[in-house]
């Protein structure tokens, strides 16, 4: 039985030239590298630049709207958003139903709004610091309002209550 088995020294193994790279000489570390080979199809890469132009499409005109918007509504909105991601966070504390992109699609859109605020103060001629200040001040001021999300809610609750004692 034992002597079926035999022993390979390592000089004797032997690879393709093409999956080994190069290893330097004065590397004192003396392994094979075996370079990963990619199998995707060279098509998709096509594909995936036309549905990239369609989104920066969609980014633009999303852009376009929220600067046609004054700043006291991409403020409202920007406080409306933030609760409807506080919501999101809460159905996913609770474990209820709830779409996972809706995270990064609100996440973004908020980024997008405070960039436009942003851009709006630089043109008016407020530094960073001033900027920081105000918006320290803005956030104090902010009154503690429901989410949007949490509204839609309740009067559907309201509803199928007023439903249900009617019938």
């Amino acid at each position: 039985m034992l002597s079926s088995i035999s022993i390979v020294s390592p000089s004797t193994l032997t690879f393709s030239p093409k999956l080994l790279s190069p290893i330097p000489k004065s590397s004192f570390f003396n392994a094979l590298r075996i370079q990963p080979i990619s199998l995707s199809p060279i098509s998709s890469k096509a594909s995936s630049s036309s549905s990239s132009v369609v989104m920066m499409a969609k980014r633009d005109e999303e852009l376009k709207e929220i600067r046609a918007k004054t700043t006291e509504q991409i403020n409202d909105e920007i406080i409306d958003l933030k609760g409807d991601l506080l919501m999101l966070r809460l159905q996913k504390s609770a474990r209820n139903e709830f779409k996972a992109s809706e995270f990064r699609r609100m996440r973004k859109k908020i980024a997008r709004m405070l960039t436009v605020r942003r851009e709006r103060e630089l043109e008016e001629g407020i530094n960073k610091r001033l900027s920081r200040k105000l918006d320290r001040q803005w956030k104090k001021s902010i009154v503690v309002r429901p989410a949007p999300s949490l509204k839609k809610f309740r009067e559907e609750e309201a509803a199928e209550k007023a439903a249900a004692e009617s019938s």
